[in-house]
């Protein structure tokens, strides 16, 4: 019985009692081979294990043949052809690029910018550089020089969009809304006619509060009397007892009349508020204060470093992301006495014990007087870390992240893979703070940084904090501070609904046009839109 004829070639002959199987060469050649089975049993399990194989072979060979059709390439119609095309895949090899090479040289050809200058033959779409090659019947390297003229002038149009984007980006998030504005100058004006926008806050009888470590005592540090108020309204009213919270506002001198005015209008009763300026703190009008003089040089450093936003958007070489990040380093912020004051608290507040620190662009959603039942564990900071998150904004932060390990004064003191934590929220232990040099090594390796034109960070207070709070971190459950929300739109709003404390770092602050929406309107539900300062200065949800 012959079970395969390929091609007349050879042929495969079982015997009708299955105890011989002979291959016979064809062309009329005379020799065969025959193997004798010495049992059934062992002819059974040969056959088997025979069509198994090639049944497999059959269907691995239609299988790429099909899709060689569906490519579209040439049918075979042979052995020796289905090798050809088969066998590098059956190998691991790659067949060769049926692409032109000087396809390839022409590509990697380098192109200058001014090259493409008032070139008006470059195809503007891909749907008119397809009708110029069909119309044109260019060869393989025209195609190619068109095809990368017009490839590369979309990447420099798509590149100057980006940067235009972070420009305007940094000028919105660096300067005071006019509505802002208007708030400071009519509560100013205020504090100036109206005997109750100078009230003593608090009054009298409640100063002894201040000191008393039985409340819990909370400082913010604001120069934005919208922010400030936010978050001391979120914070009461979130709180089970109001009767026992005492809010240490910080301003600057010239935001300290407006800030004044509007907490002695809008009291947040029972809660005790304190306003107070800078100098209005006797630790902070004595003598020398190491902060200021790192900020004076810090800013003299910063804009010789950097020569303004005009030269950062001017150089051609840099990647958009890092001309963004460079637009960053130059924000106000960054220099401003608001942010590097939190490191003098010790000083500031030498009567308690355990303070916690807000910053201005959060929304408290929760009661938080259980953080006083945290044990810290000697530590003297009370953070969330911030490098167990997928997002790569926010909760995706080591020390590599944040400091230059490039610098051999960072690569061999800290451990680039170390995970970072968050400002924003934080309790302080000043008695554990007291113990410690903490403040000195802050000011130290600001000093450093200074000295080595920023070469060991470029951003903000948070890298020297990661110095000097290294080893004094106790970290808190994450429930108790969210960030991002200024980073990115597409935070998942059934996680932030359900954070105790929501913070907007990053551009988007709420209080500006650039917020996103879907989340803005979780820090406007704590600003009283009827109020008259509010709606005089066209101040909308």
């Amino acid at each position: 019985m012959s079970i395969l004829d390929w091609n007349n070639k050879m042929q495969l002959h079982i015997s009708p009692s299955l105890r011989h199987v002979t291959v016979l060469p064809g062309k009329g050649l005379k020799e065969f081979i025959k193997v004798k089975v010495a049992s059934r049993r062992l002819s059974y399990r040969m056959l088997f294990y025979s069509l198994l194989f090639f049944t497999f072979l059959l269907r691995f060979v239609f299988v790429l043949t099909a899709v060689d059709g569906i490519d579209g390439q040439n049918k075979c119609s042979s052995i020796g052809c289905l090798g050809k095309k088969l066998g590098p895949r059956i190998l691991g090899r790659r067949p060769e690029s049926t692409v032109p090479e000087v396809i390839y040289q022409t590509l990697d050809e380098p192109l200058g910018n001014d090259e493409l200058k008032g070139r008006f033959d470059i195809p503007q779409t891909l749907e008119e550089f397809m009708v110029k090659m069909k119309e044109g019947g260019y060869d393989a390297k025209t195609f190619a020089v068109k095809l990368r003229e017009m490839v590369t002038l979309m990447e420099q149009r798509t590149r100057l969009a980006k940067i235009q984007e972070y420009l305007y980006r940094h000028v919105a998030s660096s300067s005071i809304p006019k509505q802002l504005h208007c708030l400071d100058l009519r509560l100013a004006h205020e504090h100036t006619n109206n005997a109750a926008a100078r009230l003593q806050l608090p009054s009298a009888e409640l100063v002894p509060a201040l000191v008393d470590n039985s409340y819990y005592h909370f400082v913010l540090a604001s120069d934005n009397v919208l922010a400030a108020s936010v978050v001391a309204t979120s914070l009461v009213r979130n709180c089970l007892r109001p009767n026992k919270v005492v809010i240490h506002i910080i301003t600057d001198r010239k935001t300290y009349y407006p800030m004044q005015a509007w907490f002695s209008l809008h009291p947040l009763s029972p809660a005790v508020i304190e306003v107070k300026a800078l100098h209005h703190f006797d630790w902070f009008s004595k003598g020398k204060v190491p902060v200021l003089e790192a900020m004076e040089k810090d800013q003299k450093v910063r804009s010789q470093f950097r020569g303004g936003s005009s030269a950062i958007v001017a150089n051609t070489s840099e990647k958009p992301n890092v001309i963004a990040a460079k637009l960053q380093a130059l924000s106000p912020k960054y220099n401003s006495v608001m942010n590097h004051i939190r490191i003098h608290l010790p000083e500031l507040f030498p009567s308690l014990n355990k303070v916690v620190f807000l910053d201005d662009d959060i929304v408290i959603q929760t009661d938080l007087t259980p953080l006083w039942d945290i044990d810290m564990n000697g530590k003297v900071n009370g953070a969330v870390e911030t490098c167990n998150g997928e997002d790569k904004f926010v909760m995706s932060k080591r020390l590599k992240s944040y400091l230059n390990f490039s610098h051999p004064l960072i690569s061999e003191n800290f451990n680039p893979n170390e995970c970072a934590w968050a400002y924003g929220m934080n309790i302080f232990d000043l008695e554990a703070w007291r113990r410690t040099n903490i403040s000195n090594k802050y000011h130290h390796w600001v000093a450093q940084n200074i000295k080595s034109d920023l070469s060991l960070w470029q951003l903000g207070t948070l890298p020297p904090g990661l110095i000097a709070f290294h080893g004094h971190v106790h970290v808190i459950d994450p429930f108790w501070h969210m960030l991002g929300l200024g980073y990115q739109e597409n935070t998942n709003v059934d996680d932030v609904e359900n954070a105790g404390v929501i913070h907007f770092n990053g551009r988007a602050k709420p209080w500006l046009d650039i917020a996103f929406p879907e989340l803005r309107s979780l820090w406007t539900k704590y600003v009283d839109f009827s109020d008259k300062f509010i709606k005089s200065c066209n101040i909308r949800a």
